[in-house]
């Protein structure tokens, strides 16, 4: 892995230049510390005559609330960073881009869903286009393509891959995360760093969206919820087990959402059955806080009791999610689980109907009732089903009858169409 995170080259970026060439204003969203400002800074920079305004800096961000439709005057590109600080800049915006109609007139990074905040004037509507800024994807950390997606859809069942990665190399990888910060840092002060980050985030963008009076429940939450990564987001269940009221903790589900911290993925159904059960599947950003929060590292996520699985399957699906913001495939994420529990851990649909399924496994050996789900996925689908996949630790790809491959994990970075 990289030992110069700043100098990874991003996936996103292409996708921003693309986007500045035809499109008026511009929006870099995500997570805190995930790299935003450097990747505007150096789409900045192929523009001599841009200007950079960070509003984390005081006095910017004074004169943004003073004089807002002055603060955004400018002939060329303009970088506003961290916009969700004063949403009051997007109204004069849309009147310049309204008058302008110019490609790439700006630039913005925010930190928390600023399309969600309900105190938002008219939003841009057909002049911002939005892309979403993870933490580094594993590709990016080891220079490779981060194209599973589109090799999957591309070649379906006749993927072959062999690794020579083993089992402690992935738990490796998901302690570490993917926050460019925490991935230059020895273990103790990752855990320094996880511990900042957190607080920074409930103290200060949390109550930049809402008036939260007891903080310490928060927190509370996050561990309660770190534990249950990869398991079904029931706010009853998590009411009863957390005493936080069920109104005020679905709140709260939404501001950890809003900052980036935590992901609902949806379930998915073909619409021909309802034994599908419709209740979204709780993962978190980033592995690395996850594991933070539970107190467990490489060794204690391996050993008996730890919790090796649910991490792995929440990495695997937040892998997926990454791609698919840069993928040729237009796929939408979701997971599968009947009423029966038979379950599939992440679906990937195409608008056209194609769909691929994939299931997690965190040992080296694949049984045959590790692919129930996917053989009744493929029951279903007919002619839609391209390919299911087991991802797991081991080393080589092995057939499971039509459609359906074992193949090692780290396929995921390492594949190409």
């Amino acid at each position: 892995m990289s030992t110069f995170p700043s100098l990874v080259p991003r996936h996103a970026e292409s996708l921003v230049t693309e986007a500045l060439l035809d499109t008026r204003v511009v929006l870099v969203n995500g997570a805190r510390q995930a790299g935003k400002s450097t990747l505007t800074r150096l789409a900045a920079g192929q523009r001599p005559t841009s200007v950079v305004r960070l509003l984390d800096d005081p006095a910017t961000l004074q004169a943004a609330k003073d004089d807002p439709t002055g603060f955004v005057e400018h002939d060329a590109l303009m970088v506003i960073d961290e916009i969700q600080l004063v949403p009051e800049l997007l109204q004069p915006i849309k009147v310049v881009v309204d008058l302008d109609p110019t490609p790439g007139r700006y630039l913005l990074t925010g930190s928390s869903r600023i399309l969600a905040l309900r105190t938002l004037p008219d939003a841009l509507p057909g002049r911002m286009e939005i892309i979403e800024l993870w933490p580094f994807s594993q590709g990016e950390l080891d220079g490779r393509p981060d194209r599973f997606v589109d090799a999957a859809f591309r070649h379906g069942h006749h993927l072959d891959h062999s690794s020579t990665l083993r089992r402690r190399d992935y738990l490796d990888r998901l302690v570490v995360g993917g926050y460019p910060e925490a991935t230059r840092r020895a273990p103790r002060r990752r855990a320094a760093f996880f511990d900042a980050y957190l607080s920074t985030l409930i103290e200060r963008d949390v109550l930049e969206l809402a008036s939260i009076e007891r903080r310490g429940e928060l927190f509370k939450l996050l561990a309660l919820l770190a534990g249950r990564a990869g398991s079904l987001l029931v706010p009853a269940t998590l009411a009863s087990q957390s005493g936080i009221p069920r109104t005020t903790l679905v709140r709260y589900l939404e501001l950890l959402s809003s900052v980036f911290l935590i992901k609902s993925i949806p379930a998915w159904s073909s619409g021909q059955t309802h034994r599908a059960v419709g209740t979204p599947k709780l993962a978190f950003v980033d592995t690395g806080v996850a594991c933070h929060l539970i107190g467990q590292d490489a060794v204690r996520l391996g050993d008996p009791g730890g919790a090796v699985g649910p991490m792995m399957e929440n990495f695997v699906l937040m892998e997926l999610a990454r791609q698919l913001t840069w993928s040729e495939e237009r796929g939408k994420l979701y997971h599968y689980r009947t009423k029966d529990k038979v379950e599939v851990d992440a679906v990937i649909e195409t608008p056209d109907g194609r769909v691929i399924g994939v299931e997690v496994k965190s040992g080296a050996t694949v049984r045959t009732e590790d692919l129930t789900g996917l053989r009744n996925l493929a029951n279903q689908l007919g002619d839609r089903f391209v390919a299911g996949y087991v991802l797991y630790t081991g080393q080589q790809t092995l057939p499971f009858g039509e459609k359906i491959r074992a193949v090692p994990l780290d396929a995921l970075w390492c594949l190409a169409p």
